[in-house]
């Protein structure tokens, strides 16, 4: 066993972070969101800590941390990161500085604001905590570590919903319909982690020789036959697991809360939910559903297949057909999770690799677009795309941010989707050609509904309402240089991100095909 370390360090800051927020007396509450921004600074640092120490050559799980949790059921505090979760954390650590300064003025602008000011404090701290509890996520190394903390982060998404959003009843609807459908999702899982235990418990395989929850006794043990699982028991444990994660990613057909608490949320704190903990579906594919129930996953990959793909048309289609800007991405969002469902089922080293890159590009491009969005529509209070027009005459510098961002959505060659984007086509082609082709229905759709978008708000001539809108601030301007910038390096050069992904993925495809032979 070992002690805390920066894994600990990782989840614990952000946390505890809130905390402080939060108890702030009358006299320090405009301290706030200072000690807010300055929290997930310390976090970013020990990211890149762990990224600078990281060994792309090295043990599959690195920096792992290991402690008695409740010893009785075989649970224990593990952590560890691989590639994929060492990516998808620093995407998590890098955004939330920008997100902070995003959201700087949010609690001051929502709706039924009180004059004690609680408000200000509550919202960065539920940003701080859903980060910790995502990174919690993406580095367990234990299964029913991750469930308490896949489960626990809906409670601070909810409140910022539920709380922070648009006024109206459509944001409270919106926050419960978020949080009764993971929910549901979350109590299914539930009763499959139970039974994945009991299935351990008869192998033996916890140190005591009971049963355990220790995601790499439980791999090790499938790879090398010690845990035997019925087909028909294996398939309900895998669609327990999956279904759960198909949820939160989300999926069609169970992705229909995410367009409604997209547009309710504040910017903000819509971009933390779709591209941070949106991601931990898809990740959770990735590191559990393929390993842990190889055979069940091949013999559900011809579902899951079509379902990605009925995700990128249906999502592109909806994305056109809407008339709310922010609503409008929100669909594209779920467009692009097909995508990168698809290249996890398809596991070829191409298409995991592609998905696990598409998940931070994704991140990256859809913070770029939804805030740049956000940023116009808190100047007019109107999501309505007909209600804009000439926005590149009075604000050049916000048409054309939004301009890159959208660009960059549509996987235009030079940005940094384009490469996961294709990376995820190659491999998938290879295995499920008709699902590959059917796929790349995405880059016309998405030219679509980006660049007729994009000439309806930011070309033509400029509405008499709209002749005053201001270009973007400073603060602005810092949130979504990094992005843009990130966009264009990892667009040119995406070979540091591969490096780090590709032994990960390659072990996981590895397990697979062979538990599978």
């Amino acid at each position: 066993m070992t002690g805390p370390g920066l894994l600990t360090a990782l989840w614990l800051v952000p946390l505890v972070g809130a905390l402080l927020v939060v108890v702030l007396p009358t006299s320090a509450r405009r301290a706030a969101r200072p000690l807010a921004l300055g929290t997930s600074l310390i976090v970013l640092g020990v990211a890149v800590a762990l990224a600078v120490g990281f060994d792309p050559g090295g043990d599959t799980h690195q920096f792992v941390e290991s402690r008695q949790w409740i010893p009785a059921f075989g649970a224990t505090y593990t952590l560890g990161i691989d590639g994929v979760a060492l990516v998808l954390m620093l995407l998590t650590a890098a955004l939330m500085p920008l997100l902070l300064l995003a959201g700087w003025r949010d609690a001051d602008d929502s709706s039924g604001a009180t004059s004690d000011g609680r408000r200000a404090q509550a919202y960065p701290a539920l940003m701080l905590a859903t980060q910790g509890l995502a990174l919690v996520a993406f580095t367990s190394l234990d299964v029913l570590l991750f469930y308490v903390a896949f489960e626990a982060m809906l409670i601070p998404l909810y409140f910022l919903i539920g709380a922070f959003g648009d006024s109206g009843a459509d944001r409270a609807r919106s926050a419960v319909r978020f949080l009764l459908y993971n929910l549901l999702g979350g109590l299914v899982m539930l009763a499959a982690v139970l039974g994945l235990y009991m299935y351990t418990d008869r192998a033996g395989l916890g140190p005591d020789g009971r049963g355990t929850f220790d995601y790499r006794l439980i791999t090790d043990a499938v790879a090398d036959g010690r845990l035997q699982i019925p087909p028909g028991a294996m398939l309900l444990l895998f669609a327990g697991f999956t279904l759960a994660f198909a949820i939160k990613a989300p999926l069609w057909p169970f992705h229909t809360w995410l367009p409604g608490a997209a547009v309710t949320a504040t910017p903000a704190s819509a971009v933390l939910m779709m591209a941070v903990v949106d991601k931990v579906g898809t990740f959770a594919m990735l590191r559990y559903s393929l390993p842990l129930f190889p055979e069940a996953a091949a013999t559900a990959t011809p579902v899951m297949m079509t379902l990605a793909v009925i995700s990128i048309v249906y999502g592109g289609i909806m994305a056109i057909a809407q008339t709310d800007l922010l609503r409008l991405i929100a669909y594209a969002s779920i467009s692009h999770f097909g995508f990168i469902v698809l290249g996890v089922f398809a596991a070829t080293e191409q298409s995991a690799a592609g998905s696990t890159l598409y998940m931070v590009n994704h991140g990256i491009a859809t913070a770029a677009l939804f805030l740049v969005a956000g940023f116009l529509v808190r100047r007019h209070r109107i999501r309505e795309i007909g209600y804009y027009g000439g926005v590149q005459q009075v604000a050049p510098v916000l048409a054309g941010v939004f301009l890159i961002a959208g660009l960059a959505t549509l996987s235009l060659p030079g940005l940094a989707p384009f490469i996961s984007e294709f990376l995820v086509f190659v491999g998938t082609f290879a295995v499920y050609p008709v699902a590959a082709v059917l796929s790349t229905a995405t880059f016309v759709l998405a030219a679509v509904y980006i660049l007729w978008t994009y000439q309806r708000v930011m070309g033509g001539p400029v509405p008499p309402g709209l002749r005053s809108t201001p270009d973007l601030s400073t603060r602005e301007r810092v949130v979504l240089a990094p992005l843009i910038l990130a966009l264009i390096v990892l667009g040119f050069y995406p070979q540091p991100a591969l490096d780090v992904i590709d032994p990960a993925v390659a072990a996981t495809v590895a397990h697979v095909e062979g538990a599978t032979r």
